[in-house]
């Protein structure tokens, strides 16, 4: 009997799970006012691109401070190459170059950041890689510079080669590539070295300067910002070698195609604008007189691209003459222009034996 009666209670608490698995998959409630079907909040939610023109300003990710690509200037204002693209973004978006706000954010910040929605972009010397990629839920938007992992020792130190650097005492930021691509290296060619971890680079940089450390290690182009930093940055040199690459580029959320392709298609119009000849010194003149239909399309005067985008026509026009084209930039924040003179090297355009390369606005 009892037997029975409990065959029967399980039946009908089967019956009973059942029924709510049911209930639940339908995304209705039983006795209770809440939703569990998530879909119309995804649905309601705003893309960046409105946000950012709700706001009225691109909130951007960028160092703590590095010369040349991202750093307050006398007055405060930040300038320099990542910064440049930032202000690139806010002229498509909102017509205005300065309407950009910088967030200086150190390497373990910057992908919290993005991920949680508090900066739009981030603009920060940060090199693509699959792990990133695949798996931190973001996007990069292109390479605005190709770089690679260099070092700087002191010009007294007796180093000339990284062989030389077996045994020795190497600077780095923490959280970054650069510390992963060190150890590699040394562990490849069998050699040791006794390594020191700093949150910021610039902290890094200036225990080699102290004589903490026998060499510092980054991206080579940091390595020249950094170095200017220094009160006798003569007595320090970089070593000829490299031992990766590091593209760097710009990073956004994945899952909102629109502000991907709007950060992507900013850079790739300043590339396509000096491959064009097309500065913000002759903009005015090309749009109302070049017959080049490339640079009528890119200049708004023909087609209907920026509609594509979400963006008015002058959207390309805007970039070109309020920043300038990916030439301009450089020279003027990393190239002779700058107190940095780095070469264009791999940075060149394609037609001069460079990397940068402008894919077809059509």
């Amino acid at each position: 009997m009892k037997r029975s009666l409990n065959k029967k209670i399980m039946s009908l608490l089967s019956i009973s799970v059942i029924l709510v698995l049911l209930s639940s998959c339908s995304g209705k409630s039983t006795g209770s006012t809440e939703n569990i079907d998530a879909a119309p909040v995804t649905k309601t939610a705003k893309s960046t691109l409105e946000l950012v023109k709700e706001r009225g300003k691109v909130v951007v990710g960028v160092t703590a401070g590095v010369p040349g690509y991202s750093a307050p200037d006398s007055d405060g204002k930040w300038q320099g190459f990542d910064v440049d693209l930032a202000k690139a973004i806010a002229a498509a978006v909102l017509g205005d170059a300065e309407a950009i706000e910088c967030r200086p954010l150190s390497a373990k910040e910057r992908f919290t950041a993005l991920q949680s929605g508090e900066i739009d972009v981030l603009s920060r010397v940060t090199t693509w890689t699959a792990s990133r990629d695949a798996g931190l839920g973001l996007n990069f938007a292109g390479v605005n510079y190709y770089d690679g992992q260099g070092f700087m020792v002191s010009k007294d130190s007796g180093i000339k080669t990284l062989a030389d650097l077996d045994g020795a005492t190497i600077a780095v930021q923490a959280g970054t590539t650069t510390e992963l691509n060190l150890s590699d290296y040394f562990r490849k060619n069998g050699m040791d070295f006794e390594l020191i971890t700093f949150e910021k680079n610039d902290q890094a940089s200036a225990a080699l300067e102290a004589g903490r450390a026998d060499a510092v290690t980054s991206d080579q182009s940091q390595l020249y910002a950094l170095r200017t930093k220094f009160k006798n940055p003569e007595n320090f040199i970089m070593l000829s070698e490299v031992i990766s690459k590091e593209p760097l580029g710009p990073v956004v959320r994945q899952g909102d195609d629109e502000w991907f392709d709007i950060v992507k298609w900013t850079l790739l119009v300043m590339v396509n604008a000096e491959e064009y000849g097309i500065t913000s010194a002759n903009v005015d003149e090309m749009k109302a007189s070049s017959q080049n239909p490339d640079v009528k399309r890119i200049l708004g005067v023909e087609g209907d691209i920026a509609g594509g985008f979400n963006l008015g026509k002058d959207w390309a026009y805007n970039i070109i003459k309020q920043v300038g084209n990916y030439g301009e930039s450089f020279e003027r924040t990393l190239g002779k222009g700058s107190p940095l003179q780095i070469d264009r090297g791999l940075n060149a355009l394609w037609t001069d034996g460079g990397l940068q390369y402008g894919i077809p606005v059509r």
